[in-house]
């Protein structure tokens, strides 16, 4: 099972990679909040009884009693998104306008890593590739680069600066180089 602080890591993580996300709440099947970014316990409740009770109106009135597993809603002033999975719910706010497929992602992300993680803590041990492992970083770090990444960015910045060859470079005039 999902602990508190895996859940409030990943929201913070969350709140920091999408700044248009301006609270969330993680929360299971029956309604049980796991993690949150507002201070207030009783918001955090609300949001998810809310958000719960909105994907099961909306899913009444789909088409062929089709499962909904994301829903916006939106006003002038803002949106609320709901994502859902087999057993994990997400519900943020954001202000008015937001990137609305980027919000989802960011969400659905969320949720995909929390999931991947699980079995991970039950059964111990840490998650790590050969190439990053050899480089000290965990699997699916993007802050973290490696040996053979930071050598490709390296080579790229140099290439910005090459030196011009003979060819290239502007020849002298014949006649002095005085333009009369």
């Amino acid at each position: 099972m999902l602990d508190a602080m895996d859940a409030q890591q990943a929201l913070a993580d969350l709140t920091e990679i999408s700044s248009q996300i301006q609270s969330a709440v993680l929360f299971d099947e029956t309604g049980t909040i796991i993690g949150s970014t507002f201070a207030d316990d009783g918001r955090a409740g609300e949001l998810a009884r809310s958000a719960g009770e909105l994907m099961s109106v909306a899913e009444g009135v789909a088409p062929n009693e089709a499962r909904l597993t994301q829903l916006e809603i939106a006003t002038t002033e803002g949106s609320v998104f709901v994502v859902r999975d087999d057993k994990l719910r997400i519900a943020a706010t954001t202000g008015g306008n937001p990137t609305v497929g980027l919000v989802f992602y960011d969400l659905k992300s969320t949720l995909r890593n929390l999931e991947a993680d699980a079995p991970q803590r039950s059964g111990g041990g840490s998650r790590m590739t050969s190439a990053a492992s050899e480089a000290g970083a965990p699997a699916g770090d993007p802050k973290k680069k490696t040996a053979a990444g930071k050598k490709k960015t390296a080579a790229k910045k140099a290439g910005g600066a090459k030196k011009k060859t003979a060819a290239e470079k502007p020849r002298p005039r014949k006649d002095g180089g005085n333009a009369s």
